[in-house]
């Protein structure tokens, strides 16, 4: 859970996974859409990939780049479950051990 919330801490890496939701881009595409380095890009593609938010495969001489969001989904529903959100009690609902 840790590096999926470092791996989203970062504001470009945030752009990059709403880039992803439109579907596959290579890592030239993606990189055409900040004004960073590409090593800075690259260190950005890994922490993603070393997260699990995105797949990388090679084709030909591209990189290309989906989205994976069970990951995501995942993560956001441990996080969720150790906040107790969705818990009887934190909706005032009572169980009937309790009247």
């Amino acid at each position: 859970m840790d590096s999926v919330f470092d791996a989203l801490a970062h504001p470009t890496r945030r752009r990059i996974l709403e880039l992803l939701k439109g579907g596959a881009m290579t890592a030239g595409a993606l990189a055409d859409a900040f004004a960073v380095s590409k090593p800075t890009m690259s260190n950005h593609f890994a922490k993603l990939k070393a997260a699990g938010l995105i797949q990388a495969e090679s084709r030909g001489t591209s990189i290309v780049y989906t989205l994976d969001l069970s990951v995501m989904e995942e993560v956001v529903m441990g996080f969720m479950g150790r906040l107790r959100v969705g818990d009887a009690h934190e909706k005032g609902d009572t169980c009937a051990t309790e009247t």
